[in-house]
């Protein structure tokens, strides 16, 4: 099976992809396209299914970087191949021929892209990080690379949605102290339980940064097992563990 690439005409010109779970080697949970070095996949089906990201990005599979990610706001800037996956969620460049990769299972991938600076960037965030600023700090460190803001786009790709994400009272609470406005992005749910809209709060954290433009994909990973990984679907599945798509962006 071939890969499936999902792309934004917001991103072009860079090379860019948000790739589901189609076209992989992996078996068994993670059958597909598992790109996650830190599952219990076999190692060997991982590396061939980066290689074979690496190979559609067009470059080597030494070039396509990830991360560690431990859902903080911690930002690194990446001006050659990393021999290791620092611990972080976000990554940015101005240096061609070098894919961020940023790994998900229900949590946003972002994109970003300065077509007039050459800049981009790439950020896991989950509800964590958003509320903590990893977008917003994405994008301070873009702008050291001489990337503007306004002429900035940022796309989220496949990541759980609204009618999915069921949380309880504590989650809302946290928002609530770090703005009470933030009740607009959750809806009422069965009993004490609320949906909220990560994507929804997202966008409003990217709009209020001063990004250029800024829209989701639309696509929920929870609901389309087919085409995507869920952790929280695996949850509900009682399954071991679960694969990891990648969301990879190159000048």
């Amino acid at each position: 099976m071939t890969l499936e690439i999902l792309t934004s005409d917001h991103l072009m010109p860079a090379f860019h992809g948000f790739f589901t779970r189609r076209g992989g080697a992996s078996s068994g949970i993670f059958h597909g396209l598992n790109c996650g070095p830190g599952s219990t996949d076999q190692s060997a089906a991982v590396e061939i299914n980066r290689a074979r990201v690496a190979k559609a990005m067009g470059v080597a599979p030494v070039a396509l970087t990830s991360l560690h990610q431990i859902h903080s706001t911690k930002v690194i800037t990446v001006v050659a191949p990393l021999e290791t996956r620092p611990q972080a969620d976000a990554m940015v460049t101005n240096t061609p021929g070098l894919a961020l990769g940023i790994l998900t299972a229900d949590c946003q991938p972002v994109l970003f892209h300065d077509a007039k600076a050459g800049v981009i960037g790439a950020a896991h965030a989950g509800w964590r990080g958003a509320l903590s600023g990893i977008l917003e700090q994405t994008l301070a460190a873009m702008e050291v690379l001489g990337a503007n803001r306004a002429d900035t786009s940022a796309i989220i790709g496949p990541s759980i949605s609204q009618r999915a994400y069921e949380v309880g009272p504590e989650f809302l609470d946290e928002f609530l102290v770090d703005d009470p406005d933030n009740s607009r992005f959750f809806a009422n749910g069965t009993g004490d339980r609320m949906l909220f809209d990560l994507q929804g709060f997202s966008l409003y954290r990217l709009r209020a940064a001063g990004v250029g433009h800024s829209e989701w994909t639309r696509h929920c990973t929870f609901s389309d097992a087919d085409r995507f990984y869920s952790y929280r679907r695996t949850t509900h599945a009682q399954e071991a563990d679960y694969g990891r798509l990648i969301s990879t962006i190159r000048l």
